[in-house]
């Protein structure tokens, strides 16, 4: 078991250390150049464009400009935004806290709901409650997350007025304490709802299949034949084996979570990591993405370990393999 984390790990070094250097090629050689939009969009001054290019160290090649950035992260040095001239390890933790707020929270309860209602329809398979279940999860699977989220907002802020349209705080309220957390709360609501609606048909579909499956398997006979009753082989044997794809799905869904949310951020003016990855990009601000990017990649490779962990202790045999 030891060998085999070792070798994951040493993997998920290798992944993150090529993605940096991937991404940093990729990001510099795109269209378009951060000095311009720096000396202004109307008539920049070329004097001025040289003097930034100078500055931020653009008009050495690709290959120096690399070395020099792999030394700064060594140091734990992220650099500094070219848009708000602010470090960018400030810029990224005031910004990952609200991500994880509502992301891990759609993402929790998208597994539990999604799951148990996977696991409802396989065991009522083939009846008009499963057939419904199915429906239903295909219409919101069809349902572009941007649509949604403007759905939500129109009926529940704008026509019932229950919850705010946009923000993380009210603005016009100095709520302290157990108030304040109340207005998180509801400023919560709308996107959370939204991502745990567009996560459940994934879980739903994943655990169903899976269910199904399992119980189809030959041994699953032998278990009924031996007269072991049906809820001690469902328990103990189908939803064992039967939780391994929900549990691959949940990890990359955790790995990507930290940008994965951009288009829900936007829609409801959410103060987090993938508005900031949008504006990175359209502000050309290298370091801010760079430092994304890193950051996505290194989540990448911890969940994808903690998911084979996790695999390990569901299922002893993926150990000896």
């Amino acid at each position: 078991m030891k060998r085999y984390l070792f070798k994951r790990i040493l993997t998920g070094i290798l992944v993150v250390a090529f993605s940096v250097m991937f991404n940093f090629a990729i990001i510099r050689l795109a269209p378009g150049n951060p000095t311009r939009r720096l000396a202004g969009k109307d008539n920049p001054n070329p004097a001025t464009i040289a003097a930034l290019t100078e500055k931020y160290g653009l008009d050495k090649p690709i290959a120096e400009q690399f070395v020099l950035y792999v030394k700064q992260l060594l140091h734990g040095d992220l650099g500094y935004s070219y848009v708000s001239t602010a470090k960018v390890s400030d810029l990224i933790k005031s910004r990952v806290a609200p991500t994880l707020m509502i992301a891990l929270t759609g993402a929790i309860f998208g597994l539990v709901i999604g799951t148990l209602l996977g696991v409802f329809a396989a065991r009522k398979r083939g009846r008009k409650i499963d057939t419904f279940l199915c429906s239903i999860s295909y219409l919101f699977d069809s349902t572009p997350s941007f649509w949604l989220g403007l759905m939500m907002i129109l009926l529940f802020s704008s026509v019932l007025d229950w919850f705010p349209t946009s923000g993380m705080y009210s603005l016009r309220v100095n709520a302290v304490g157990f108030a304040r957390f109340l207005d998180l709360l509801k400023h919560m609501a709308l996107p959370v709802t939204t991502l745990v609606l567009i996560d459940i048909p994934y879980y739903f579909r994943i655990a169903r299949s899976s269910v199904l499956q399992t119980m189809s398997e030959d041994f699953i006979m032998t278990l009924r034949a031996t007269g072991m009753s049906e809820r001690k082989i469902f328990n103990k044997y189908v939803m064992r084996n039967a939780i391994i794809p929900t549990v691959t799905v949940f990890g990359i869904t955790l790995a990507y979570m930290i940008t994965g949310v951009a288009m829900i951020e936007i829609i409801f003016a959410w103060p987090g990591m993938g508005r900031l990855m949008l504006e990175s990009i359209t502000n050309r601000d290298y370091p801010t993405l760079s430092a994304i990017y890193l950051l996505l990649s290194t989540s990448v490779a911890v969940m994808m370990i903690v998911v084979d962990i996790v695999y390990a202790w569901i299922d002893p045999r993926i150990r000896v393999e």
